[in-house]
């Protein structure tokens, strides 16, 4: 089969430090040479893997051709590999029947997913692939999370005006800084662990009590906010709040971020829209120089006044929306995102036919496949479209 590798960065060269740019790529030199040995064919768009850190010499020593013709390159594979999801343009070069895999971010893309209904390929969303053991290796959802509460940790760090860890000098002794962290998922957890590690005062919450004790390992405070039966989804998602719910939760942790230097906020629920859980009025009650970081500044965020892809400052506060954090770490982003994929692929390959089977009846498929022979796959995400059309 043909596998074709596409760079999501188009002309720029490995010396760039535009931030805003997809620096990960979605195959390495180590997973090609794994996917030739079981006879694929490879081909990278050149490119492809500079500011992962990669030169095309490297993909060449493992096995993969070079192509600069990117349009050539999607008429021809059989599967595409993407860190994001297919352009417009590329989709109108792929044939029928191609397997497309990236985040396609399907909740938020509807037209993009018509599109690729229209054009009869079949798409896999690495976001919906199941939390399940098995599926685990290819769980490129919490590769990269994990990626970005580090990242988060770090990027708060550098833009406050004080330092993390108590330091006690012959000048004085400097206290440790206080870190508030909201949500305790995957990114939550790193973030926590991070903190730690730098010397961090560090408190955590999360809407699902039963993350407590995982909090606490870490050598974190918990904040007991009484909620009522709060639970998660089968996938171990957080459920959304009533507003009842909310209320309290605002209200129960405002002290904790009034006395924070760094606030994290790691709150999404899968398929919607982030809650907002810091208000302007918890921001006006934070000392100035302060710092909150919003994981969900992309998709309208947790933070009241954060901004996608930038830092502001209100009250003298610094609300932190850069964005895509694992991709501030392209080498090990694209390392763990690359070896995802291959376990995905490897999965269901026939080693002897030497191609991907695609396997409607195995639940990790099931989940994961949106679009398949013009069909919207995903009873989640046709209700949610249905929602959509019936608010228009």
């Amino acid at each position: 089969m043909e596998i074709f590798v596409v760079n999501e960065t188009p002309g720029v060269n490995e010396h760039s430090d535009d931030v805003s740019l997809e620096r990960r790529c979605s195959a390495t030199p180590a997973t090609v040479k794994k996917l030739a040995l079981a006879g694929a064919s490879i081909t990278i768009e050149t490119g492809a893997g500079l500011l992962a850190g990669y030169s095309d010499e490297n993909y060449i020593e493992a096995g993969a051709t070079i192509s600069q013709d990117r349009n050539a390159g999607l008429a021809k594979a059989d599967i595409v590999l993407y860190v994001s999801r297919p352009t417009e343009a590329d989709i109108e070069h792929l044939k029928a029947e191609t397997l497309v895999i990236g985040h396609l971010d399907p909740f938020f893309q509807k037209p993009l997913i018509e599109k690729l209904q229209a054009k009869q390929v079949t798409a896999i969303s690495v976001e919906m692939i199941p939390r399940t053991t098995r599926s685990q290796k290819m769980d490129a959802l919490s590769s990269q999370t994990n990626l970005a509460g580090y990242v988060m940790v770090l990027k708060g760090a550098t833009e406050l005006d004080t330092i993390l860890p108590m330091m006690m000098t012959p000048a004085g002794t400097v206290k440790p800084a206080k870190v508030f962290i909201i949500g305790a998922g995957v990114a939550g957890l790193q973030a926590i662990a991070t903190a730690k590690r730098l010397g961090a005062s560090v408190t955590a919450f999360d809407t699902r009590p039963v993350v407590a004790e995982q909090v606490q390992s870490l050598g974190a405070k918990f904040l007991e906010i009484d909620l009522g039966e709060t639970g998660q989804t089968s996938q171990g998602y957080a459920n959304a709040l009533s507003e009842e719910q909310m209320q309290k939760q605002k209200e129960g942790q405002r002290q904790a971020i009034a006395d924070s230097d760094l606030v994290i906020t790691t709150a999404q629920l899968f398929g919607r829209k982030p809650p907002l859980i810091i208000t302007e009025e918890d921001i006006a009650g934070m000392k100035p120089g302060s710092v909150i970081v919003d994981m969900a500044a992309e998709n309208g965020g947790n933070v009241a006044g954060s901004q996608k892809g930038q830092t502001v400052v209100n009250n003298g506060v610094k609300i932190v929306g850069t964005g895509n954090w694992p991709n501030q770490v392209p080498k090990d982003a694209s390392d763990l995102y690359a070896n995802n994929l291959f376990n995905l692929l490897d999965e269901y390959w026939d080693k002897e036919a030497k191609r991907f089977v695609l396997d409607l009846e195995d639940d990790i498929l099931d989940g994961c496949v949106i679009v398949h022979q013009q069909a919207l796959r995903n009873a989640m995400l046709s209700k949610h479209f249905e929602s959509i059309a019936g608010e228009s």
